[in-house]
């Protein structure tokens, strides 16, 4: 079970509290947690990733074990600690301003 926690705007989307568990079938990388949350909550599909590209948004960021996977490839295995439940993916509402 990987922990995934969202947003406000959307948890809001999908009607769930902060964070969300989900089973991904086969390695767990950021493709396959994010194939599996799209498919529980399909309110959440062109949210995270572009429909046609699957690139991620520019405001959104992806965290785990206090490291940044925004740039990584979305087919590398996550950390341990995630695929493990003891940490959770963190999707983050990145902040811009000028």
């Amino acid at each position: 079970m990987i922990r995934v926690e969202l947003p406000a705007h959307l948890r809001n989307l999908a009607q769930v509290g902060r964070e969300v568990q989900v089973d991904v079938e086969g390695q767990a990388t950021l493709r396959a947690v994010l194939d599996t949350l799209e498919a529980r909550y399909p309110m959440l599909r062109g949210t995270i990733r572009d429909h046609v590209t699957q690139q991620r948004r520019p405001f959104l960021r992806f965290f785990a074990c206090e490291e940044d996977l925004s740039h990584e490839s979305p087919d590398d295995p996550l950390p341990d600690a995630v695929t493990s439940g003891k940490e959770p993916l963190v999707i983050l509402g990145a902040i811009a301003g000028g």
